[in-house]
């Protein structure tokens, strides 16, 4: 058994609106509380139909105050997108009103397309390159004030906020290695370097203050039901949106579609191969079985479970049963 956690996009369903997605997200973390797992994160997108969660501080804060003790975090804040400074003010307001439930994961990509990107920063000076740099400088935002400090981060100085890198490559693998922090890697739809990264990540982590040892947690789409073919059913929800968003077509989440794999064509069956090849969908035994060989492939020390499934009450069912089987 490893530790579970939950990644919630907080999808916006076709016939619904942002303020439901925001609400189910919130009734989703309850419910995982409740079943003992142990993280609630939430993603930062942009300029996406079907996501909610664009201004994750807020809606972490959303979902802290309405739950009790579940670890709540970003998954990630994309800080190309921002000046540190910010994101500690921002986290540092969640820990100071959630002591010991906050905690920050940070990625390089920035989450949207460049016209995006453009439209909030202004400018595209920097960015992914400081990477490096501006995850230092936001971590040096939560030490305690130093003598003839001239910016502190109010809230945020002297508050525990733990850290973690995100990534999809061998990048963000080497930089947690260096730094020595907790490494989440995208492998539920971006799998193709995850053993790479996750090889170098551990043969190079050095310790640190926050970790002794590497500590790896892999993001894996579970859908589950009762039975396989209901399972299959629910899942070409994420499949629809999928090839919605790599056809650039992003919509809102559309409800599922019976035999979707047989109405695809060539191409963009390889791609959702590709994406999803980590995927894991089925009834119990199949979860069970894909959850303990997808452990043992990868030797992963945590797993961060998502789900896009259109019904609500399916969504919550579906973390249910992962729950149940592990």
């Amino acid at each position: 058994m490893v530790p579970l956690s939950v990644l919630d996009l907080s999808p916006i369903a076709e016939g619904s609106d942002a303020g439901q997605a925001l609400r189910n997200s919130l009734d989703l973390a309850r419910h995982v509380e409740a079943l003992g797992f142990r993280r609630f994160w939430m993603a930062e997108h942009h300029n996406l139909p079907g996501i909610a969660s664009a201004a994750t501080a807020v809606a972490l804060a959303h979902v802290a105050a309405g739950t009790d003790h579940i670890r709540i975090g970003a998954g990630g804040i994309m800080l190309p997108n921002h000046a540190p400074l910010v994101i500690a003010e921002q986290f540092g307001t969640l820990a100071a009103l959630h002591p010991g439930r906050v905690e920050l994961g940070l990625g390089r990509a920035p989450g949207s397309d460049q016209v995006t990107a453009r439209a909030m920063r202004r400018n595209l000076q920097g960015g992914a390159d400081d990477f490096p740099q501006d995850v230092v400088e936001l971590m040096a935002y939560f030490q305690p004030v130093q003598p003839g400090q001239h910016v502190q981060a109010v809230p945020g100085a002297g508050l525990h906020v733990p850290f973690w890198i995100l990534g999809s490559s061998t990048y963000g693998a080497q930089l947690a290695a260096i730094l020595g922090l907790p490494f989440a890697f995208a492998s539920h739809f971006a799998p193709a370097m995850m053993m790479q990264a996750i090889s170098i990540y551990r043969e190079r982590f050095r310790p640190s203050a926050q970790l002794a040892a590497p500590n790896v947690m892999l993001g894996v789409n579970i859908v589950a039901a009762e039975t396989d073919a209901e399972a299959r059913y629910l899942f070409s929800s994420l499949q629809q949106s999928f090839l919605n968003i790599r056809s650039g077509r992003p919509g809102r989440l559309p409800p599922p579609i019976p035999d979707f794999d047989q109405l695809i064509d060539h191409y963009g069956a390889a791609m959702l191969a590709d994406a999803l090849s980590c995927a894991i969908v089925g009834g119990p035994d199949t979860v069970r079985r894909g959850i303990d060989a997808f452990v043992a492939r990868t030797g992963a020390d945590e797993l961060m479970v998502t789900a896009n499934i259109f019904d609500h009450g399916k969504r919550k069912r579906s973390f249910e049963i992962v729950a149940e089987v592990q």
